[in-house]
């Protein structure tokens, strides 16, 4: 479940629209219809999981810090970063929207949804400031022994966009043990379906937020998914996720 994209070496990193072109996006279209998620390998070199994830002990990249255990969101905390976002950040945000965008839109004419999304972000994200959803919500998470965080939806407001990403910083094995990326899904008038998903240092899981389309014998139905990661046994995992709507 992956689409293959060429590993950054050196100080010769691509931009983030090279390197996203690069994936085979009809590939990792098919494996978000029949998944709900899929998978971007060596997404980021090891150079930036490692620059990427120092940041979380500065302040001023950040707007807020959330403790987990303090709203029963499971133990762990994380960062929500201010705008401006950092370069890297903000440039993989903007080139890959364009892509995701085009998926939710075909999703949403399955699922009889009106909402169309346009190819810019920032004309989407014009539309969520209008609707008072002006916060960033980019965010680096961080999981220590024993931490966790449960399933759930990153919804902020009235504009939810369908998709979103999270690239593993760590490297399991040696950071890490434990901490596994999990998707279920919620079918109707079925047992819900769960989705572990592997990931090396530098990959990016791309998954569905809160609804997907699912083609059943009698046509399209929607199915709802929730997203969280599994107990870290050892170590210390970082996440980079990337979100697309704005928060209130």
């Amino acid at each position: 479940m992956s689409a293959c994209a060429p590993r950054a070496e050196g100080s010769a990193l691509p931009s983030a629209e090279a390197r996203i072109s690069a994936y085979d996006w009809r590939a990792l279209a098919s494996d978000l219809d029949a998944y709900g998620c899929a998978v971007l390998p060596a997404l980021l070199s090891q150079a930036e999981c490692r620059d990427v994830a120092a940041l979380y002990g500065e302040e001023s990249p950040f707007r807020s810090r959330v403790h987990m255990a303090r709203h029963g969101f499971g133990k762990g905390e994380y960062r929500y970063f201010a705008y401006p976002l950092p370069d890297l950040v903000q440039g993989l945000r903007t080139a890959l929207y364009p892509r995701f965008a085009d998926i939710a839109n075909a999703w949403n004419g399955r699922m009889n949804v009106g909402q169309r999304y346009p190819r810019d972000h920032a004309s989407y994200l014009e539309a969520c400031h209008r609707a008072g959803q002006s916060k960033p919500t980019p965010l680096l998470l961080q999981y220590g022994p024993g931490d966790f965080n449960c399933l759930h939806q990153d919804v902020y407001g009235e504009f939810v966009f369908p998709l979103q990403a999270a690239t593993l910083l760590s490297a399991p094995g040696a950071d890490f043990l434990g901490g596994e990326f999990v998707l279920t899904e919620q079918r109707p008038r079925m047992q819900s379906r769960a989705e572990v998903v592997p990931l090396d240092q530098g990959d990016a899981v791309v998954f569905a937020v809160h609804h997907r389309p699912v083609r059943g014998s009698k046509g399209d139905y929607r199915v709802n998914l929730r997203h969280g990661v599994s107990r870290v046994r050892a170590g210390m995992r970082h996440t980079l996720g990337i979100i697309f709507h704005d928060a209130a």
